[in-house]
Order: structure tokens, then sequence, then C-alpha cells
């Protein structure tokens, strides 16, 4: 175990500046927060470069072997975090390539909303969705609001993110893949799903403007939630959540 005093320091700095997408992609790796989130990157398959603890609750810790452990003071590990109370932990972790793509998926078109990237991230986890496919639009995957709102699924879930996605929802429609685009003027969401079958992806467009044009062009089907109140719409997530158990019902 290293201990390290000062927000000077080399690799203080280098901590400090996976807060900005900048710092991420430069180094390929994100920071995660808390005990929680610590113990999912541990047990997951996740590179863990550095766990960093404050000095003065290490003995409130379980700390694991074979990974670099960084002592820091708090105002050090408090400096490094994005939270006002991590925890006294947080990890270094390098960013992974997803396994195998799956044949339920969730495409997330133009979300800008953390809260809402990161939620979604963690209803596909529970319902059962293999991956999120997301536009280079979208926030980004592992700024600290985002790993936030996952709670974990993060590391279980396989995210790519795609500068081109209506090259791949292109691809995986060729592929066989039945491509749902959720818009206002859809047809009923019930009526449409027992006719849709594996594999499937389901996008989710932005919350100001919805799916965008090409993508919609693509579609195999374009399916509404009903709105038999005086709302308009609903949240982002609160849709795709809804849909995303819609689809998995009898699977």
């Amino acid at each position: 175990m290293e201990r390290i005093t000062s927000l000077k320091n080399p690799r203080v700095l280098g901590w400090r500046s996976l807060k900005d997408r900048k710092g991420r992609r430069e180094t390929g790796c994100f920071l995660v927060e808390g005990r929680k989130m610590v113990a999912e990157a541990l047990a997951s398959g996740f590179p863990v470069e550095a766990v960093l603890a404050d000095e003065a609750r290490l003995h409130e810790l379980a700390l694991p072997r074979g990974v670099a452990v960084y002592a820091l003071p708090e105002h050090v590990l408090a400096a490094v975090c994005d939270t006002k109370t991590p925890q006294g932990v947080a990890a270094v972790v390098r960013i992974t390539e997803p396994g195998h793509q799956g044949r339920r998926l969730a495409v997330l078109d133009g979300v800008q909303d953390p809260g809402n990237v990161g939620t979604i991230i963690r209803t596909a986890d529970a319902a059962g969705f293999d991956g999120v496919l997301l536009s280079g639009q979208c926030a980004d995957v592992y700024s600290p609001k985002v790993l936030r709102a996952t709670m974990g699924s993060v590391f279980r879930m396989n995210l790519r993110v795609t500068d081109d996605l209506p090259g791949a929802l292109a691809v995986l429609r060729a592929g066989g893949y039945a491509v749902l685009s959720s818009q206002l003027d859809g047809e009923p969401f019930d009526e449409a799903v027992p006719g849709i079958a594996e594999p499937f992806v389901l996008v989710i467009g932005s919350e100001g403007n919805g799916v965008s044009e090409p993508v919609r062009q693509l579609a195999t089907h374009r399916v509404a939630l009903p709105m038999r109140g005086g709302a308009e719409s609903l949240n982002a997530a609160v849709a795709a959540g809804i849909m995303m158990y819609g689809l998995m019902r009898g699977k």
C-alpha cells in the first residue's frame, strides 16, 4: 500500500482527470465511488487498476489483495471523487470492449440526461436485456452521474457506443433483428408486442426530439405507449422501463 498526501502528485492529477470525458478517453479508465460500486467492480471482469482509500477509514474497509491500493487523506480523496461523501473508497477501472452482442438490446438515440441513461442501463439489466447500444450524442456512459444511476449494472451489461447509429442498426436489421422505434405516432405498444420475436432492439429517442429521422426510417415497428390521461409523453427512462418489461413478458 502506498500513501499519497499531495494534490499535486501525478497520480492524483491523473485520477482527478477521470471526472471529465477527455480524461477518460485519454486514459481508457473511469472512476467508481462508494463501497457498493467498488465491490461490483472488483467482482466483475473489468480490470481494476487501483483502489483509493481514505487512510482514516482503512480499518472499516475490506481491501482487495492483488490490486494496487493507495491510502489518501480525506481532502485528497474528496478532490479525486465527484461526490461529497464517497464512503471512504473509490476505484480506477479500465474500460473494456463488450463481449457477445445479445439478442435483446436497448438502443439510446441521443438520450442526454445522465440520470436517464444510467437508469435505462439499470432497468435493461433488471428486465433481462443483453446490452445497450448508444449513439455518440448520448450522455457519456462512464461519467460519474451515469455510473451512479446504473447502481453497478454498468459491469453486467454489454455497452457499446457508436458514432453511426443508423449504420449499426442497418447491420442489425439485415441480420434479422426487429427494430422497434418508440415514438408518439406509433401503433399501440400492447398490440404490436405479440408479433415481435427475438432478436429485437428497442430504440429510445432523445428527451427533446425523440427518435431521429434516419433511425425511424430503419424501424420494422413504430410503437407508442397509450396516453390515457392528460400527459402528452413520459420520461424517457420510465417509457423505456415499461416497454422493456413488456417485451420480456412471457420470455
